[in-house]
């Protein structure tokens, strides 16, 4: 039987699975999805957008080089008026962008990119052909205030993120505060993002943010109990009540482990308009977006070569 429910905790509001879906329209491409479409509602989720897990799945195609334009499993597309985070646990991240950047990078790893007016980019391949890749992208809202700003971007080595040691456990601090760490992405939204580790039993206590109000956990191995009364199973995400005083939950990890990612943030509430990989704050920006893409003059910031072609790409000075 359940243990009753301890009224000093910030209670659960309720446990979902995620949802298999395919973000690209290619059926050999499945994802689990904790948030967006098939999991937690767009009011319910805000700040975020969508969170799809891929893998772990061996890689079955050889890996390229930042001097390469092959082997992206995503091509080359658009996107504005969004956050992104892309979270790799196993493998390599491989990414491509109208702002210039090639890079490749190790798990466990990220690349942030703050969008704002918009950039085209092409994701993956980084990974050698037989080995495992998993890993997460994220998108964010933007405040509408900064939908308009220049692109800002950044990739993040496994040792530069930091981490805070827990008795039996470890948690690296991706974006936001954490017992006086903070986490090297820089989103125009206010938010706290964390990969917990933790061995059989361990016990964690999180607390919100005094100016953050929605906290949600996603377990992506193992299993835990949240304040020793809700089951969190691999694959399920949990949003918590934050309105009802208590900010504090006791993560209990079960006799498999736990590893999950935190999802906490400051709501926005704004009414913002979402096409695809398009996020606008009216339905006539959106019109205009499209119209721009469609004649060439997307996006709006960008170096002057062609940046989908690595051989034009300039020497950096000795």
């Amino acid at each position: 039987s359940q243990a009753p429910v301890d009224p000093s905790l910030m209670p659960v509001q309720f446990v979902r699975n995620a949802q298999t879906a395919h973000p690209t329209g290619d059926p050999n491409f499945e994802v689990k999805q904790c948030i967006g479409h098939s999991g937690i509602t767009e009011a319910e989720s805000d700040p975020f957008l969508t969170c799809d897990e891929f893998g772990p799945m061996p890689s079955r195609n050889e890996a390229y080089g930042d001097d390469s334009d092959k082997g992206f499993d995503v091509g080359w597309h658009p996107h504005c008026g969004m956050e992104i985070l892309s979270y790799m646990i196993a493998g390599k991240g491989r990414h491509a962008d109208s702002m210039g950047n090639r890079e490749t990078f190790d798990s466990p790893g990220f690349q942030w990119i703050s969008v704002g007016s918009g950039i085209e980019h092409a994701e993956g391949g980084g990974t050698p052909k037989g080995e495992i890749g998993h890993g997460f992208q994220i998108w964010l809202r933007m405040p509408i205030a900064n939908m308009g700003d220049d692109p800002r971007y950044g990739t993040v080595t496994p040792t530069e993120i930091p981490q805070v040691t827990l008795e039996g456990g470890l948690v690296r601090v991706i974006a936001g505060p954490l017992d006086g760490l903070v986490g090297p992405a820089q989103f125009a939204v206010t938010v706290q993002m964390l990969d917990v580790e933790l061995e059989p039993g361990a016990e964690w206590s999180y607390t919100c943010p005094d100016n953050m109000d929605n906290a949600m956990f996603y377990a992506f191995k193992g299993s835990a109990m949240l304040n020793s009364s809700s089951p969190l199973k691999a694959q399920q995400i949990a949003r918590f009540d934050t309105s009802a005083g208590p900010r504090t939950t006791l993560l209990t990890a079960g006799s498999g482990g736990y590893r999950g990612l935190v999802f906490t943030g400051k709501m926005t509430k704004e009414k913002i308009l979402q096409h695809g990989p398009f996020v606008c704050s009216s339905r006539a920006q959106l019109d205009g977006m499209f119209s721009k893409y469609q004649s060439g003059k997307f996006p709006p910031k960008r170096v002057p070569w062609n940046y989908r072609d690595a051989s034009q790409r300039p020497m950096p000075d000795a």
